[in-house]
């Protein structure tokens, strides 16, 4: 017992004294030989230490540590030492060698280690404690051009997220995670909460409260750096509560094989003001997978909100993205709408995939209610789009959530593979009414993606945008084109 208690308090020591053997390739040997005639002595006097406690009474002194010379053929260049040299024998650790010696320290305490996504996720020897890193680093840059103005046929660049986090758990039911993004040179925290979850016979669920991302259509319930084309289509970005695509919330959801749902209530961002009452959201989705094969699925989806706005939170001007995130200049407009009461706003989806092809249909509807007994403010918005992976692999599709996903590539290029390979296209039209500052307009994308691997990807997009808007510094028709390229990493 004193043996198998003395062994692994000479591990614990070597785990805490070799941090820099543990993670050099090649130590020059001389280093290594006092590094280990060092650890030899600790080991004698841990000894020492340990028969003083337990008072055993030696007759016979303990042979101590020794230094053996012997000299044996190097096996092979990844060797951690060259065994010419010097080598510690001890009654404890006979006959193994400083890379067994190493290897055991390393491991002394039990941590688990696993590679995916581009970072490890450390686990507790016991595996209640978990942990990762998270984040992902998304840069394009654009041209516009054959608008009627020249001062919308620019060049930008940009960074679309910039992002880096953290999630964890302890036990089976409690679970965390946070983000903070730094894109436009602005710190804002995104993601930020705590959960449950738990699961009654085949039906699982988990509960969340922070700031939390929106469930709502399939491209809005899809993070950043996963849906196909460069931007989100404009059901997500216009047939959206006035907060945005945040908000603090409880959010419960239950999942079953072929679906889930869930509900939401929320009241502002995180960063809002907090001078006066936040608004109030009650929101919900669905989805369901009424075919689900190993190469095919049916998607179909249904969403909803109701938005409580504050007083004094009234202000419903949106300018909408149509032919890029990185041209300012081009949007469709609202013009100037103040005071606002509350919106509403509800979408279908429907779609799927064959294989490597797939495709996608969105629509959705938003009322945005004024005040002093004006008509509402309405917003009409679909999307068609679709994909088909040349190499092969199947459509990045989270049957969980119902969103898009990071995809997974079968040859990656850092193998010496070709990577995935995937061929876009997109329709999609908006239309604000019920103010006469309404604007409207439509854009057609074509684009290719090339996923050099499940982290690493790069994106090209050329649309051909229309937008109509009534107020503001371009209140005519005009139509151009816009090219954008980037590059994401998303780990």
């Amino acid at each position: 017992m004193k043996v198998v208690l003395l062994a692994g308090t000479a591990l614990s020591v070597l785990a805490m004294s070799t941090p820099t053997l543990a993670q050099t390739a090649a130590p020059d040997q001389a280093e290594l030989i006092a590094l280990v005639r060092a650890q030899a002595q600790e080991i004698a006097a841990l000894r020492g230490r340990l028969d003083k406690i337990e008072g055993a009474a030696t007759t016979a002194p303990r042979a101590p540590a020794r230094l053996e010379i012997t000299r044996q053929p190097v096996a092979n260049e990844e060797s951690v030492t060259d065994t010419s040299g010097p080598q510690i024998v001890t009654p404890d650790l006979a006959d193994q060698s400083v890379a067994q010696v190493i290897a055991a320290a390393k491991n002394a305490a039990g941590v688990t280690t696993e590679w995916k996504g581009g970072l490890p996720t450390f686990r507790s020897p016991d595996g209640f404690y978990m942990f990762k890193m998270r984040g992902r680093i998304i840069s394009h840059a654009s041209t516009t051009f054959g608008s009627n103005y020249d001062t919308r046929n620019i060049t930008t660049t940009g960074m679309r997220a910039l992002r880096i986090g953290l999630e964890g758990g302890a036990g089976p039911h409690f679970f965390y995670q946070f983000e903070n993004d730094f894109a436009d040179n602005v710190s804002d925290v995104g993601t930020a909460f705590v959960g449950w979850r738990d699961t009654v016979g085949d039906i699982s669920y988990d509960v969340r409260f922070g700031n939390m991302f929106n469930d709502r259509s399939f491209e809005g319930s899809s993070g950043s750096d996963a849906p196909s084309f460069l931007e989100r289509n404009v059901v997500a970005t216009a047939i959206i509560p006035q907060r945005g695509f945040y908000g603090i919330s409880i959010m419960p959801r239950i999942f079953w094989k072929s679906g889930h749902a869930s509900i939401t209530l929320s009241g502002d961002s995180m960063d809002a003001k907090q001078t006066v009452s936040d608004s109030t959201t009650l929101m919900a989705r669905a989805h369901w997978n009424p075919i689900k094969t190993d190469r095919s699925t049916l998607h179909l989806g249904l969403w909803g909100f109701d938005e409580d706005l504050a007083v004094g939170g009234g202000a419903l001007t949106r300018n909408t993205v149509i032919g890029g995130r990185f041209n300012g200049a081009l949007r469709v407009s609202t013009g100037t709408v103040t005071g606002g009461t509350g919106t509403r706003g509800y979408g279908a989806e429907v779609g799927g995939y064959v294989g490597p092809f797939w495709v996608m249909g969105e629509a959705g509807k938003r009322n945005a209610a004024l005040d002093a007994g004006r008509p509402d403010l309405v917003t009409k918005a679909w999307s068609l789009s679709s994909g088909y992976f040349i190499t092969g692999e199947l459509p990045p599709y989270n049957a969980r959530l119902g969103t898009f996903a990071q995809p997974k590539v079968r040859n990656p290029v850092l193998k010496g593979g070709p990577g995935a390979v995937e061929v876009l296209a997109r329709y999609e039209n908006i239309n604000y009414s019920g103010v006469p500052t309404a604007g409207d307009g439509w854009a057609a994308t074509g684009g290719v993606n090339w996923y050099l691997d499940n982290v690493i990807r790069l994106q090209f997009n050329v649309i051909h945008w229309s937008a109509n808007n009534r107020s503001g510094a371009y209140p005519t028709k005009d139509s151009g084109q816009t090219v954008s390229g980037g590059v994401g990493i998303t780990f």
